[in-house]
């Protein structure tokens, strides 16, 4: 997820970067509307920086829940983690038997 995120982010920053260099011209400084975009522009790459940074620690943060979770339940269900793996063992060994 992590790689998505970083890299839809890399895209929207190169799009910024882009659509700051067609507003950047010398020439357009004189037009009040293209302050206040430009002002827009780096506040909106602000809030998206700030909102993947965001959703990328709560992503690892459930991960880690999920991973906490799992290891509580294989340790105070050791035996139904172990007649679970067996049974899936079982299963893959009797289907790659019939081929």
């Amino acid at each position: 997820m992590t790689i998505s995120i970083n890299s839809t982010q890399a895209e929207l920053e190169k799009l910024v970067a882009d659509l700051r260099g067609l507003i950047a011209s010398k020439d357009l400084d004189a037009v009040p509307e293209i302050k206040v975009l430009r002002q827009r522009i780096d506040d909106g790459m602000h809030s998206v920086r700030e909102a993947t940074v965001r959703a990328a620690h709560e992503a690892a943060r459930q991960a880690k829940d999920a991973a906490q979770a799992a290891d509580r339940y294989a340790h105070d269900e050791p035996w139904r983690l172990a007649g679970a793996a067996l049974a899936v063992g079982a299963l893959v060994g009797f289907v790659l038997g019939r081929r």
